[in-house]
Parts: structure tokens; C-alpha cells; sequence
């Protein structure tokens, strides 16, 4: 499993990083989308928030492609995902295999480091023990 997850790792990371770049520096032409995909995107273009989702998703692929910080590159692509499964499953479902492949890949990953991922997924938080009180009365000091 452990191999399958590092091919997922750099697979992942070379699709983001292409993807990434290209939507800065545009080498790989795509047709403009119609209907509401054309208005969604025009939105996001206009709003300048593709910026924010194409630096993300270079971040990350960095982060992914030099094998740090790997709970942290899947962090910030979780959300990455779902929107771009989203767009495709409601208004261009022609992309929709490359936006399975992506979470499949984004999946295999999390399976080999989700012990990262624990304290994400408790139910309750006991906050009652001396360890955690400890750490709200932390000194700061002035360097």
C-alpha cells in the first residue's frame, strides 16, 4: 500500500502542479465553457479568485512533490476537490473522469497518513486534563 500511495502522492502532485500553473501561464488551451459554467467561471475570473484556488493548488503540489508536509497538502486540496468534482458532476460533467481520478488519488493518500488526521475525528474534546489546561497558561518570551 505504501508504494501505491507514493505513486498516488506524485501522480497527484504533477496533475495539481500542471493544472496549477497553467492557470497562471496558460500553455495548455482549453475551450471556453458555455452556459452557466461560462457565468460561474467568468465569475471567478472576474472576483480574481482563481488566483487564490490555482496558488493553492501549487502549494500543495510542491508540498506533495518534495514529500513534506503531506497532511497539510491534502488539507488544502480536500476542498480543491470537491469543488472541482462539483463543477463537473453539475455543469461540465465531460471533466468528470480526471475529477474522479484526482479524489481516487487524493483518497489513496489519506489512507496512508490519516493517523495525521485523529484528532480531526473525535467526537468530544477533553478539555478537563491537566495537559490541556497547561497549555492555555503558556509564557510567552520576549526575544
Amino acid at each position: 500500500m505504501r508504494t501505491a500511495s507514493f505513486i498516488a502522492q506524485y501522480l497527484a502532485g504533477v496533475i495539481f502542479l500542471v493544472f496549477g500553473l497553467n492557470g497562471f501561464l496558460n500553455f495548455i488551451p482549453m475551450p471556453p465553457p458555455t452556459g452557466v459554467a461560462a457565468q460561474f467561471m467568468g465569475a471567478l475570473y472576474v472576483s480574481h479568485y482563481l488566483v487564490v484556488i490555482f496558488a493553492f493548488q501549487i502549494i500543495a503540489a510542491v508540498l506533495l512533490l518534495i514529500n513534506r508536509y503531506v497532511p497539510l497538502a491534502l488539507a488544502i486540496l480536500a476542498p480543491v476537490i470537491v469543488n472541482i468534482l462539483s463543477f463537473h458532476a453539475f455543469m461540465v460533467p465531460s471533466g468528470l473522469p480526471l475529477a474522479f481520478l484526482v479524489a481516487a488519488l487524493w483518497a489513496v493518500i489519506f489512507v496512508d497518513v490519516r493517523a495525521a488526521f485523529t484528532g480531526l475525528f473525535q467526537a468530544r474534546v477533553d478539555r478537563s486534563t491537566k495537559k490541556s489546561r497547561g497549555l492555555r497558561n503558556v509564557p510567552v518570551s520576549a526575544n
